[in-house]
């Protein structure tokens, strides 16, 4: 199989320059800081695809879609050479906000364990190709590598072409800047069911003694009110304050979970710490039945928090009846990710060897563009990103929120790709597009794709290509009656899958494939 893979080498700006010059188009959002205005937002720019004059080497224009008809070739520029400077016309463009949320995955494999299927409102496949280890090369500083491969389906014709972005390796802990870590613990009725209170209670002790000296944490709790327990304390010698407050965390009443936001951010902002990663922790079951229960009247309570101080949202995820959208809109649109803990190994993953290590930022408001070259492409679908798309016109518009993504992480994006008959040459181009999160300036990273590149069958390439496609073919199965819900090309049956799932296990020996195979096998038993 035929990689490319392109790094921070190369900045493509003087394609740009001379590209956009040439269109009468003005490069906007690059004055280098994304905070100063509220304009714009990631729900606005995700909810409609706006028009315009199309640029290289990725376009700012798209119906939004994602999908596109048989035969569009009426292309606004030519196909230049390997480098991929050409101009697509708008239904060749996709454009979406990076994501490193996990939790549709980990909740799946809990309903799953606990003896039904999910339902497909909650399956996000992006989350499920992106729980599992990628071998994707690595740059040597912030910002991302960019790898584009792909390989054959058994459908004729159809093709799955991953977009792999990653960030640099986690710097040893001693390397990193100082944590401010704010907790906000749901204390509810519902959390004193066995696997939640417990469970967030035991992993905060133990990551409490991970931490450094020069970390500190705060502790918010909520129910039916929200109270700051633990103001922002520096551990040093402190850690017995701490774990006293994690040890008496106690259920009570209802679940005022927009309380909790907002204390959350108020005690984040009051002991925020310059120099160090600033970040809310909220840790909850997302049952919010008390106070404000929408995501978009919670966030507007906080965003001079989130806006100005740069305050970012991990949510973290526990309970088998669990309010799935309502947390994961929190971190879409709170600037932050998801993730979903089910037992102690799972939390202690999260809290004692994830969070600690990865809390530094290295790209915030990352987002991506792939353009599909209309001589070569007939169609194609992002498999899912459904919440994150983001209107092809702000791809450069830094003003609009994308994606924070931390070191020693990767980012992929699977598509549904068919060519035309005997397709040759440049197929795609696509490019992340980040602030740093120091200064804020802008950068860019390109990754070309070639026909050659898709030579190969898909269950004869790589095994970590494979892996992604068993995760989204397994989300893709488990969707099967949602409205939004259209079968991914050359579709094993669950028991196909399920073998190659198995035989994958065995040959990557990652447990996290293991574990993929078992709940394909339990999906299984209980679709028969």
């Amino acid at each position: 199989m035929k990689r490319t893979r392109i790094h921070r080498a190369r900045r493509l700006r003087g394609t740009l320059i001379a590209l956009t010059a040439a269109s009468g188009l003005l490069l906007t959002g690059c004055s280098g800081d994304a905070g100063d205005s509220g304009q714009s937002s990631k729900a606005d720019s995700r909810q409609n695809s706006g028009g315009g004059s199309g640029y290289a080497p990725a376009p700012a224009q798209s119906n939004g879609s994602g999908e596109q008809q048989d035969g569009r070739t009426d292309s606004e520029g030519e196909q230049g050479d390997t480098e991929g400077d050409f101009a697509p016309p708008p239904d060749y463009l996709s454009t979406f906000a990076l994501d490193v949320d996990t939790a549709s995955y980990g909740y799946a494999r809990r309903t799953l364990a606990d003896g039904h299927l999910p339902d497909p409102s909650t399956v996000r496949p992006e989350e499920f190709v992106n729980s599992f280890r990628q071998d994707y090369e690595r740059p040597d500083g912030n910002g991302f590598s960019v790898t584009v491969d792909g390989a054959r389906t058994d459908r004729e014709d159809w093709s799955l072409v991953r977009v792999g972005l990653a960030t640099r390796t986690a710097e040893q802990d001693g390397e990193r800047p100082p944590a401010a870590l704010t907790f906000v613990i749901d204390i509810s009725g519902s959390m004193a069911e066995p696997g939640r209170l417990d469970l967030a209670k035991d992993s905060l002790g133990v990551m409490t003694d991970r931490l450094r000296d020069d970390d500190s944490v705060a502790i918010v709790t909520f129910s039916d009110e929200a109270e700051t327990v633990l103001p922002m304390t520096r551990l040093d010698d402190h850690r017995d304050r701490v774990h006293d407050a994690i040890d008496e965390l106690e259920p009570t009443d209802s679940t005022n979970l927009g309380a909790g936001v907002r204390t959350g951010y108020a005690t984040a902002v009051k002991g925020l710490r310059e120099g160090a990663t600033n970040r809310v922790v909220l840790v909850s079951d997302a049952l919010a039945n008390t106070g404000d229960t929408e995501a978009d009247s919670i966030l507007d309570r906080i965003s001079d928090a989130r806006r100005e101080h740069g305050i970012t949202l991990f949510g973290v995820g526990v309970g088998s009846d669990y309010g799935d959208a309502l947390m994961e809109q929190l971190a879409d649109k709170g600037d932050g990710n998801t993730t979903y803990v089910s037992n102690e190994s799972d939390a202690r993953k999260v809290f004692c060897e994830q969070l600690p290590r990865n809390v530094d930022l290295t790209a915030r408001d990352a987002k991506a563009q792939v353009a599909f070259d209309p001589e070569t492409v007939a169609e194609f679908r992002l498999i899912g990103y459904d919440n994150r798309r983001v209107a092809d016109d702000d791809f450069r518009d830094d003003r609009v929120d994308g994606g924070e993504v931390g070191p020693g992480h990767t980012v992929t994006a699977l598509y549904a790709v068919r060519t035309k008959q005997s397709a040759s040459g440049h197929l795609a181009t696509a490019t992340v597009r980040w602030l740093d999160p120091e200064t804020r300036e802008p950068h860019e990273e390109s990754g070309q794709l070639e026909s050659g590149s898709l030579n190969e069958a898909l269950w004869d390439a790589p095994s970590r290509l494979q892996v992604t496609a068993v995760a989204a073919y397994f989300a893709d199965a488990l969707r099967k009656g949602d409205d939004d819900w259209t079968t991914l090309p050359g579709a094993p049956t669950l028991g196909e899958l399920a073998e190659r799932a198995d035989k994958l296990a065995d040959t990557t020996e990652d447990k996290a494939v293991h574990q993929l195979a078992e709940a394909i096998n339990q999906a299984r038993r209980y679709q028969d």
